[in-house]
C-alpha cells in the first residue's frame, strides 16, 4: 500500500456455525495502523429474529509510524472491519430469505 510492504496472516481459532466464529493474527505482522488482533462474531436467536454481536480486540503496531498513526487511525480501521462483517452477515441472511 502506497509503496509500503504490508503483511498479515490470520487463522480461524473457533468456528461453530452459525453461532460463533473467531479469527486472529498469527506470526509477525507488518501493518501500519493496528498490530495483532482478534476478530469475531456471535449470533443468538431472539424473538424478533437474530441478534449479531461483532467485536475486535487489537494492539497498536510496533515502530514509530505505528505509534504516531495508530492512536488516530486504529479506531477508524477497527470500525471499518466491524461494519464489513456486519454488512456481510446482513446481506448473507437477506439473500437466504429471498431464496
Amino acid at each position: 500500500m502506497m509503496g509500503l510492504s504490508l503483511h498479515v496472516e490470520e487463522a480461524i481459532t473457533e468456528r461453530r456455525p452459525p453461532a460463533r466464529k473467531l479469527w486472529e493474527t498469527i506470526g509477525p505482522q507488518r501493518m501500519i495502523v493496528i498490530g495483532d488482533y482478534r476478530l469475531g462474531f456471535e449470533t443468538e436467536p431472539i424473538a424478533e429474529g437474530t441478534e449479531l454481536r461483532v467485536f475486535i480486540d487489537y494492539s497498536l503496531p510496533a515502530g514509530l509510524i505505528g505509534h504516531l498513526l495508530g492512536p488516530f487511525l486504529a479506531p477508524l480501521y477497527a470500525r471499518w472491519c466491524v461494519s464489513r462483517i456486519t454488512d456481510g452477515t446482513r446481506n448473507h441472511f437477506a439473500a437466504g430469505r429471498r431464496s
